[in-house]
């Protein structure tokens, strides 16, 4: 079952990434979860490079959505720091439910516009 599950998220990977690319003024910003933890990256899709990231690693200690909320608050001020104020949202196959939603709104939160 687990290879049909991992196929079905990556076809629609795929569908989504036909649309969704990140130029130099709006940056895509791509979301990747796993069962522990929970990464994102603000990326120019022309030149290949990453310009901002933030991931859970070290944040064990609280709950997955509060840990989503907190990433996509590093996130936004990476990103910022950066100097990238609005980006193209990549949720990566993933339902825009729980903690994809949850990063989402913090960095909307954190200023990011998309």
């Amino acid at each position: 079952m687990t290879t049909k599950k991992v196929e079905r998220r990556i076809k629609i990977k795929f569908r989504i990434r036909k649309s969704v690319n990140g130029t130099a003024e709006r940056p895509r910003l791509s979301v990747f979860r796993s069962n522990k933890q929970i990464y994102a990256q603000v990326i120019n899709d022309e030149t290949g490079t990453t310009l901002a990231s933030a991931s859970s690693l070290g944040m064990e200690a609280m709950p997955k959505i509060q840990q989503a909320e907190k990433v996509g608050e590093l996130v936004a001020k990476n990103a910022q720091a950066a100097g990238v104020t609005t980006v193209v949202f990549d949720r990566n196959g993933y339902l825009y439910h729980g903690r994809v939603k949850g990063l989402a709104d913090a960095a909307r939160q954190g200023g990011l516009k998309f």
